[in-house]
């Protein structure tokens, strides 16, 4: 694999490719210098002159392009350095999201799992409370359950209103229970009371009656004598 393969970067192939410039015209120099040695001539010197500064000139070049690209490499490690801090901050973050996610999935599998009251209320079933309700046909699971909950609690207090006012009920009818007992009560005194003294008048005719018999056994028997 070539430099240029490996170098894709524009700024790094403009400075290899101005150093490479710069190495033909080294390399052309000391060609000329070489031939120079072999040959003389008055046009030797400005020959030198002219490569040389050309020479110079792409040197300048390749100094201004290798300052432009370790100025590139600066930027280009401190965008890095930054975007390197921004990638673990993002990775804390993603971390915490993590660590979140999976307490929150911890909480749910929890609540799931806990044994709410309301799960052992006996509700009306769903298709009954649907045909009762129709309103709630297009609910979601959650706000349904809410209004079978809901429509429960009403029931029941419903009940405990009658039951209430069946206890009030009970109440009355007990209290005029006693009292008709404790009259009955009273009426049965009386009733005895009055058959005790029938039995005292009972015994006093029968007495009186016994008397009057005597009598007038008597009085028959004194006639028979006279």
């Amino acid at each position: 694999m070539t430099t240029e393969q490996l170098v894709t970067d524009p700024a790094l192939l403009e400075v290899l490719n101005a150093a490479i410039e710069a190495r033909k015209q080294c390399l052309q120099i000391i060609d000329e210098l070489g031939l120079q040695s072999q040959s003389a001539g008055t046009d030797l010197e400005a020959a030198n002159f002219r490569m040389r500064k050309q020479m110079n000139a792409k040197l300048a070049t390749l100094r201004g392009l290798n300052r432009k690209a370790v100025l590139g490499v600066r930027s280009t490690k401190q965008e890095t350095t930054e975007a390197r801090q921004e990638i673990d901050s993002l990775h804390l973050q993603l971390q915490n999201l993590y660590y979140e996610q999976r307490h929150l999935r911890g909480e749910i599998a929890a609540c799931e799992d806990y044994d709410h009251k309301y799960q052992q209320l006996p509700m009306v079933p769903v298709d009954e409370f649907l045909s009762a309700h129709p309103e709630h046909a297009e609910a979601s699971d959650h706000d349904l359950t809410i209004a079978r909950i809901q429509d429960e609690h009403t029931a029941r207090q419903a009940l405990e209103e009658q039951r209430l006012a069946l206890a009030k009920q009970k109440d009355v009818l007990v209290k005029e229970t006693t009292e008709k007992k404790d009259e009955l009560g009273k009426l049965d005194l009386e009733i005895e009371k009055w058959v005790a003294a029938q039995s005292n008048v009972r015994k006093i005719f029968d007495v009186r009656e016994a008397a009057a018999a005597k009598v007038a056994e008597l009085a028959r028997e004194a006639s028979e004598h006279t």
